[in-house]
């Protein structure tokens, strides 16, 4: 049994699939940890890649093609790479997109797809300017309403500073249940929760699907 209904496949097509200009790839790593979904991740990107020419995928073994997670910048596993044709954009999902991330998902395969984000022009040349290692980690739930906006937020982000050739951004999605040991690590009690990395150190941390003014300010907080 698929996992994408009938008529979620007519919506996919028509309203993201449609938009698509450039192949994206879905780069897939699963391993032997936090993988009791893996099955169920693998199923998904096999079925959007049925939905579109443009839109495909790859599985690869975290534990034994480390190499590899090394190029895409992936230190753990479940974990999707949006890819535009191979080419990183930042945009990571550690675990199952599921629930309201779904749509997050799509959205972010459109932007990765086409190249650009509906980020304000301000906000745009800011993030071009950013050469420090930053990692957004935005902790999320299947059933928080709030958690996409957070981390869509976070993966434009990414988006623009790789557009700009800098590719210093990383947005990652990390589903909290499939990640208890991080959970514990930064102590989310509430989703979406959001800690920004500098340079490897933690910078800020806050709860809530901030606006791209406030959220930004928060970035820049991190970088001081």
């Amino acid at each position: 049994m698929g996992l994408i209904s009938d008529g979620d496949k007519k919506v996919i097509r028509e309203k993201f699939f449609s938009k698509l200009t450039n192949p994206v790839k879905l780069i897939v790593f699963v391993g032997k940890d936090n993988c009791q979904y893996c099955e169920q991740l693998k199923q998904l990107v096999q079925e959007l890649s049925e939905l579109s020419d443009l839109v495909s995928y790859e599985i690869h073994d975290f534990d034994t093609e480390k190499e590899l997670a090394e190029k895409y910048r992936i230190d753990r596993a479940p974990a999707v790479v949006i890819t535009q044709n191979g080419k990183d954009l930042g945009v990571r999902y550690f675990g199952l997109p599921a629930g309201h991330e779904f749509g997050a998902f799509l959205e972010d395969i459109v932007d990765v797809s086409n190249g650009k984000t509906d980020l304000m022009p301000d906000t745009k040349e800011t993030l071009k300017s950013i050469d420090k290692d930053v990692r957004i980690y935005v902790f999320v739930t299947p059933t928080c309403p709030y958690c996409p906006m957070a981390v869509r937020m976070a993966h434009k982000f990414a988006i623009e500073n790789a557009l700009a050739g800098k590719n210093k951004i990383l947005g990652d999605m990390i589903e909290a249940i499939e990640y208890p040991d991080l959970a514990d690590r930064y102590n989310v009690m509430a989703v979406p929760k959001v800690v920004i990395r500098v340079n490897g150190e933690d910078r800020v941390e806050f709860e809530g699907a901030y606006p791209e003014k406030i959220f930004l300010e928060k970035l820049l907080e991190a970088l001081e």
